[in-house]
């Protein structure tokens, strides 16, 4: 895995794109995580999702009132736990993937629009073994627009 990562005094980046591609194998058009602002080992991460209209899903959903679909943020929220897991283990995830197990009490609070910053708040509530439970929240403007808890297993690839 390459070591891409800065620190942040409020200059951001983290984790890079290229390190977040290294980490997950998530691609373009799923790929929903433009960057991390924050990674504490094992506990948590504050991940970037910049919503552009670009994104194939808003010629859908809705043609004249583009939202960003409910399950697309979970998925982001998804992606930002793996990447808390697979950093957070390092060497120990060689030859592994994160394979997601559950999301329980998903809430959506309010709609997720082009030009929205979504930032991924993901904090590990418990691992054990090969299974991590992580609190996930997404806040747009400082808001809270959706929840979830997501459990993870750790797997072979």
């Amino acid at each position: 895995m390459t070591e891409q990562t800065t620190t942040n005094t409020n200059n951001e980046i983290v984790i890079n794109i290229e390190e977040i591609i290294s980490l997950i194998p998530h691609r373009y058009p799923i790929l929903l995580v433009d960057r991390v602002i924050e990674f504490n080992p094992r506990q948590s991460v504050v991940a970037l999702k910049n919503v552009t209209f670009n994104e194939p899903h808003f010629m859908g959903h809705f043609p004249g009132k583009p939202v960003m679909p409910g399950v697309l943020i979970i998925e982001a929220m998804a992606q930002s736990s793996a990447i808390l897991v697979v950093k957070s283990l390092g060497e120990e995830m060689h030859g592994k993937i994160v394979y997601f197990m559950s999301i329980t009490n998903a809430k959506f609070r309010r709609p997720v629009t082009p030009g929205d910053s979504l930032y991924l708040h993901i904090n590990a509530l418990q691992h054990r073994g090969s299974v991590w439970k992580m609190q996930c929240e997404g806040r747009v403007n400082g808001q809270k627009v959706a929840e979830a808890v997501i459990t993870a297993k750790i797997m072979d690839s």
